[in-house]
C-alpha cells in the first residue's frame, strides 16, 4: 500500500521525518489565476478537490507523469488559451478528467494501471481534447448547469454560482456525462495531438482492448460507462488509414510498446487548503 500522509488546514499530521523527505518530492504545479469564466470554473473544481483532500502536492510519481504530460502539453498548447497543468488526485478508481481551464486530473492508481507510455499518453491526449473542444462547457450549458431549486437552496448558504456549478461539474466529469459522439471526437483529437508530440497514438485503441478483456471490477470509471465495444476503436482506425502522413510510421503492435512503470507504494503529501494559490 502506498504511503499516504495526510495534512488540515491548521497543522500536519504526519511525522516531522515525513514533512523533511516531502520538501524533496515531485510536486505539483501552481493553479492558474482566474482571468475568465472557464478559469474561475477550473478553480473552483480544484478548491473542490483540494477541500476533499484528494489533490497530491508532492509525490515521486510526479516524476513518471511530467515527461509524458508536458510533451503533450506542448503539442497541444496553441489549441487552447490557458496553459494545461496536470494535478495527480487520490481517488478509488483509475480515472482522468479535465476540468475547464486546463487542469487535468490525473488519478494515482491510474499510473499503476495502464501498461505502456503510449497508453498513458493516450489517456492524456483524450482529456486535454475535451478542454480543448469545451466539451466540459457544453456539458454544463446541456444540463442547464444545475437545477433552479438547487441554486435557490445553496444562496443561502452564500457560495457563488460559480462554486455551485463546480460542484455539479465534478459529479458530471466522475459519472461520465459526455456523449459518446463527444467521446469519440476527443479520441481522435487526441490521437492527433499524440502523434504529433511523438506518442504512438495506438496506444488509446490498445487500452481500449485491455478493457474489452477485463473483469468489468477493474475496469477504470474513465470508460465504465461508455464501453470500448469496437465502435471507438474502429472510428480511430478509420482515421489513421485516411491519415496515412501522419500515422503510417506508428505501429499497431503492442509488442512495441514503451514499457511504463512507477516507483512501488510511492510516498504522497497531500495539499494543504492554505497553499498552492487555491484559496
Amino acid at each position: 500500500m502506498r504511503t499516504l500522509h495526510f495534512s488540515t488546514p491548521g497543522f500536519w499530521i504526519v511525522p516531522l521525518l515525513a514533512v523533511f523527505a516531502a520538501t524533496s518530492l515531485a510536486q505539483a504545479p501552481v493553479p492558474e489565476k482566474v482571468s475568465d469564466q472557464e478559469t474561475e470554473l477550473g478553480q473552483e473544481v480544484y478548491k473542490q478537490l483540494r477541500d476533499k483532500g484528494e489533490i497530491i502536492e508532492s509525490s515521486p510519481l510526479y516524476d513518471s507523469l511530467k515527461p509524458v504530460a508536458e510533451g503533450i502539453a506542448r503539442v497541444a498548447q496553441p489549441r487552447y488559451p490557458h496553459p494545461f497543468k496536470f494535478f495527480l488526485v487520490h481517488e478509488t478508481q483509475p480515472n482522468a478528467f479535465a476540468t475547464p481551464g486546463g487542469n487535468v486530473y490525473v488519478v494515482d492508481s491510474l499510473l499503476y494501471f495502464v501498461k505502456n507510455t503510449e497508453q498513458l499518453a493516450g489517456t492524456l491526449c483524450h482529456e486535454v481534447s475535451h478542454t480543448i473542444h469545451r466539451d466540459g462547457i457544453a456539458l454544463m450549458e446541456k444540463e442547464q448547469k444545475i437545477q433552479e431549486r438547487e441554486v435557490a437552496a445553496a444562496i443561502l448558504l452564500g457560495p457563488t454560482r460559480a462554486h455551485i456549478i463546480a460542484i455539479a461539474l465534478i459529479g458530471k466529469l466522475h459519472s461520465l456525462g459526455y456523449s459518446r459522439d463527444a467521446e469519440s471526437k476527443a479520441d481522435v483529437t487526441g490521437s492527433d495531438i499524440c502523434a504529433q508530440a511523438g506518442y504512438n497514438p495506438w496506444g488509446l485503441t490498445w487500452l481500449f482492448q485491455d478493457f474489452q478483456n477485463a473483469d468489468v471490477r477493474q475496469i477504470p470509471q474513465l470508460l465504465s460507462d461508455h464501453p470500448a465495444n469496437g465502435t471507438r476503436i474502429q472510428t480511430l482506425e478509420k482515421h489513421f488509414r485516411d491519415n496515412p502522413s501522419s500515422f503510417s510510421k506508428f505501429s499497431r503492435d503492442p509488442k512495441s510498446a514503451t514499457p511504463f512503470s512507477v516507483p512501488k507504494d510511492a510516498p504522497e503529501v497531500f495539499l494543504r487548503a492554505d497553499t498552492k494559490g487555491g484559496n
